[in-house]
């Protein structure tokens, strides 16, 4: 039996924290470790705890969410940040991703949104709504910020296809079906990538990719 996934909550509001720790405590696969109030809280947990998922709210008293995600990124590598809020302004977006946040769900999301984001980004794969990656796509083309592409001339071609695949919205399981490799060969390319790029998982590959410029001609 695979271990169980560890879960931190880290939400201002009681009412909501007690939902999403009873949500988190529904699925057999998910195990809650703890849950806090402030930035300052999580923290204190995830540092402790080594979590393996930390569904993070931005809005806290203290230390915010978004810099208590850059302390747990910075932390705590493999430990994957989720954050939830009841607010979608772009900035808060940009911001938390560029923290290291793997994922950004609004907490309106339906239930099994949620459980399934944990689950996609305990994988190290990018969950973004649709609206939410539309709305970041945007904010990256209208020149916020823009990075050359030289990055990316030190992977190989088929690392290159690879990074196509993931910027068309490929799962790891459909990008070995395309490409004719193994799951295993997939995340061991997956990770060389990363490591060339500096980045920490598909989501800043993404954000790269756009403020770079490659990902112009895989938009649709």
């Amino acid at each position: 039996m695979s271990a169980r996934i560890g879960v931190v909550v880290a939400e201002d509001q009681s009412s909501v924290r007690a939902a999403l720790a009873e949500l988190v405590g529904s699925d057999p696969a998910l195990d809650l470790l703890g849950c806090g109030a402030t930035g300052d809280e999580a923290i204190e947990l995830a540092t402790r705890l080594h979590p393996d998922v930390v569904l993070m709210d931005i809005r806290m008293p203290g230390t915010d969410g978004l810099t208590a995600t850059r302390v747990v990124c910075a932390r705590l590598p493999a430990t994957k940040v989720l954050v939830l809020t009841t607010f979608d302004l772009d900035e808060y977006v940009y911001e938390a991703l560029g923290a290291g946040a793997t994922g950004f769900l609004l907490k309106s999301a339906p239930v099994t949104d949620i459980l399934r984001a944990i689950h996609t980004v305990h994988e190290g794969q990018a969950m973004l709504s649709p609206e939410i990656t539309r709305r970041l796509i945007a904010e990256v083309s209208r020149g916020r910020t823009r990075r050359t592409p030289e990055a990316f001339e030190q992977l190989s071609p088929r690392e290159l296809e690879l990074v196509g695949a993931v910027l068309r919205g490929l799962s790891n399981e459909e990008l070995a079906a395309e490409l004719f490799l193994s799951l295993s060969t997939v995340k061991t390319y997956l990770s060389r990538i990363f490591s060339k790029l500096d980045v920490r998982d598909r989501t800043q590959l993404v954000i790269l990719a756009y403020e770079s410029g490659l990902a112009d001609e895989y938009r649709r």
